[in-house]
């Protein structure tokens, strides 16, 4: 009876399996047909309408968006394994046209949310802007992210760190750009709101720069390289075309505060209005330490206390190396709470720490933070060393500085005149100086000039000279 029962069963078995491969055979050509109708249309060959695509979603759920977690701890390193990922050789389709059709106020609340994670992100370069862009558009458009263009950059902002776009949660916007930069980061805003499309990105909703590693490069499709940024889409069903709506309308677009001083769309106020700094990351309402030379060498926060400025407004400090750099901001914000003024310098190498105020010239091309604030004036800056932290958004870089030139070598002949009892006044000036003109040879009775003692000295031969 066992045997028999088993005969009769292996049929139906392969029957189910031979069904489920024709339904998966079904799916595969189905989503080829879109494809190869979308780069080579034919006339009259219709595409399958949504409802059969539709049909060929996975019994899957929706990925899930994890806080976005960097380690920029070896750049070198890192370089190396996502060099190592190969990029994927399946089709990388463009994205849709995305038109936004919401009201005027919804309209320019999105594209200053969206300008900002373009201009934060990718710095005042055109092609970078773009390629981010379409990844906040394509984010818009999955089921996995939220429904509004601000909602998308902003996601995770009250997150000390963490967010999907850490400017939105670092401090960077301490930092307001030029109004050139931002002018030009909303013009791309705006035409990518009106159907500009970054083709090379395709249906990527992930990016991160080839010198990080996030946990999920290798879990996720590698579909492009624009600049020094490495574009990903999920695997699978989630990261083809059916997955994404391809309609141009998004919620209501919600007012972000962090906004106020760039966009007035999102003043949501009248008294944001005021020239107040954006995102601080000080408290205000707290009294300040009292800060003094009895702290140096205690531990705050991400490092150690090296030296005070007198008054109690500035700070140098030796941070932690490697992790996410921006949690160097902590220690700013617990040493300059209730401070109108304050400043920390940091550095992540103690040898190269200055130890008091005020700080050398020699020491600045090695700081790896800076933190300024000037609360009456509406100043706020976070800056980071971005040879050190070359992950960073360019517009939070410092400015590069050489690194201060060691002492030319003194020739023998200085070490004589330094020796000799001789001394010039200052106004003294070479005779070549004071004379215009070409310069000639020597007179012929320049021998009757007179001749400095050190020019007549003898000269000692040296120990191996034969004469």
């Amino acid at each position: 009876m066992a045997t028999q029962f088993l005969k009769a069963e292996r049929p139906t078995a392969a029957r189910r399996w031979i069904a489920a491969a024709l339904v998966s055979l079904a799916v595969a050509l189905l989503a080829l047909a879109a494809l190869h109708q979308a780069r080579n249309p034919v006339k009259g060959f219709v595409l399958p309408d949504a409802k059969a695509l539709a049909a060929a979603r996975p019994d899957t759920p929706i990925p899930t968006v994890e806080p976005l977690v960097l380690d920029a701890s070896n750049p070198d390193e890192a370089r190396k394994l996502n060099a190592e990922i190969p990029f994927s050789t399946a089709p990388n389709p463009a994205a849709k046209p995305y038109k936004f059709s919401g009201d005027a106020i919804g309209l320019s609340r999105a594209t200053d949310c969206l300008a900002a994670g373009m201009l934060y992100e990718a710095g005042d370069d055109a092609t970078g802007e773009r390629a981010v862009g379409q990844v906040v558009l394509n984010r818009l458009r999955h089921p996995a992210f939220p429904k509004t263009v601000c909602g998308v950059v902003f996601q995770g902002e009250e997150r000390a760190t963490g967010c999907q776009f850490t400017f939105t949660c670092d401090g960077a916007m301490a930092r307001i750009p030029s109004a050139a930069a931002w002018d030009r980061a909303r013009g791309l805003a705006i035409r990518m709101l009106s159907g500009d499309v970054f083709k090379p990105v395709g249906m990527s909703t992930h990016y991160h720069t080839d010198w990080v590693m996030p946990y999920w490069s290798d879990t996720l499709d590698k579909v492009a390289a624009v600049d020094t940024h490495l574009f990903f889409r999920w695997k699978g069903w989630w990261g083809t075309p059916p997955a994404f709506s391809n309609k141009g309308v998004s919620g209501a677009e919600p007012v972000i505060q962090k906004l106020a001083l760039l966009s007035p769309a999102h003043r949501a106020l009248p008294e944001l209005i005021a020239p107040v700094v954006a995102s601080s990351l000080i408290d205000d309402s707290r009294v300040p330490s009292a800060v003094n030379a009895d702290w140096i060498g205690q531990r705050i926060g991400p490092g150690k206390l090296v030296a005070v400025e007198r008054g109690g407004n500035g700070f140098v400090m030796t941070v932690d190396k490697g992790g996410d750099p921006s949690r160097y901001a902590d220690a700013a914000a617990r040493l300059c709470a209730g401070r109108a003024q304050c400043r920390l310098l940091a550095w992540t190498d103690p040898a190269t720490t200055p130890k008091s105020f005020p700080v050398p010239e020699s020491a600045q091309p090695s700081m790896s933070f800076s933190y300024i604030r000037i609360k009456d004036s509406g100043l706020e800056r976070i800056l980071y060393n971005c040879d050190e932290f070359p992950s960073t958004p360019r517009i939070q870089c410092m400015a590069r500085r050489a690194a201060a030139a060691a002492p030319a070598p003194k020739l023998m002949a200085d070490e004589v005149a330094s020796k000799s009892r001789l001394k010039l006044s200052d106004d003294v000036k070479p005779s070549a100086d004071n004379n215009r003109g070409p310069l000639l040879a020597p007179a012929a009775d320049s021998a009757a000039r007179p001749r400095l003692k050190s020019d007549v000295s003898p000269v000692r031969p040296a120990a191996n000279n034969p004469n």
